[in-house]
C-alpha cells in the first residue's frame, strides 16, 4: 500500500514527535499520517519485557525514546523524512540532546527494511559532507553520530507521553530549527 513505518531517535521524544507531526506536516501535507511516542532498543526484547517510562529513563533498559511514524509514500518520500531528522536536533552528541543526556536520548534511525537502512546511511552522509563543507555550523561537534540500526519491537509510552507538546504547550523541548535544506549545496548530492 501507500502506508509505511519510520522510527526515529531524537532526544526527548515529546519534541521529536512535534518537528514531525506538526512542522513537517506544514511543509509536506498529508506526509504524517500517524505519530506514537514510545521505546526501542536495539536488541530483540526478552520474552514478558515491557520497559516503562521510568525503566528507561534510568539508562540501564538500552532502549531509546522514539517516534513511530506512518507516513504517505504518496506524499513524501522515507529520505525526506530523514533529512528532516538532521534539521531539529543535534546529531554530533552522543547520547545527549542539550540537557538531556543518557543512552535514551541517543540519535537513531531504526530502520524497517535494508532499503530503509540504505536510505538512511545516504542521508546521514550528506550531513556529514555538509557539516565538513562549512554548510551545516549549528550542531555542537563536526561527526555525526547518529546510529543506523535495525528496527525491533516498539514499545508504546503511556497515553499521557502521546501528543504530550500539543497537550501542554508550554511544555519542556529542546528542539529547533538547526539549519533548511535549501542552503546545502554540498548535502544535495
Amino acid at each position: 500500500g501507500d502506508l509505511d513505518w519510520a522510527t526515529f531517535g531524537a532526544g526527548c521524544y515529546w519534541g521529536t514527535e512535534r518537528w514531525f507531526a506538526n512542522n513537517l506536516e506544514t511543509k509536506r501535507p498529508g506526509c504524517v499520517r500517524a505519530t506514537s511516542v514510545g521505546f526501542m532498543g536495539p536488541e530483540p526484547p526478552r520474552e514478558g519485557e515491557f520497559p516503562t517510562y521510568k525503566e528507561v529513563c534510568t539508562g540501564r533498559t538500552g532502549h531509546v525514546e522514539v517516534v513511530q511514524i506512518v507516513y504517505d509514500k504518496t506524499k513524501c518520500t522515507y529520505e525526506e523524512l530523514n533529512e528532516h531528522l538532521y534539521t531539529f536536533h543535534d546529531p554530533t552528541t552522543k547520547n545527549r540532546q542539550g540537557n538531556d543526556h543518557g543512552p535514551q536520548y541517543a540519535s537513531v534511525v531504526f530502520a524497517h527494511d535494508e532499503s530503509q537502512r540504505k536510505t538512511a546511511e545516504k542521508v546521514k552522509a550528506k550531513v556529514q559532507r555538509a557539516i565538513d563543507a562549512g554548510e551545516i555550523t549549528d550542531y555542537a561537534g563536526a561527526k555525526v553520530r547518529t546510529a543506523v540500526e535495525d528496527a525491533t519491537v516498539f514499545f508504546p509510552a503511556h497515553e499521557d507521553h502521546q501528543r504530550y507538546l500539543e497537550k501542554r504547550p508550554g511544555g519542556y523541548c529542546n528542539h529547533r530549527q538547526r539549519f533548511s535544506w535549501e542552503g546545502v549545496k554540498l548535502g544535495r548530492m
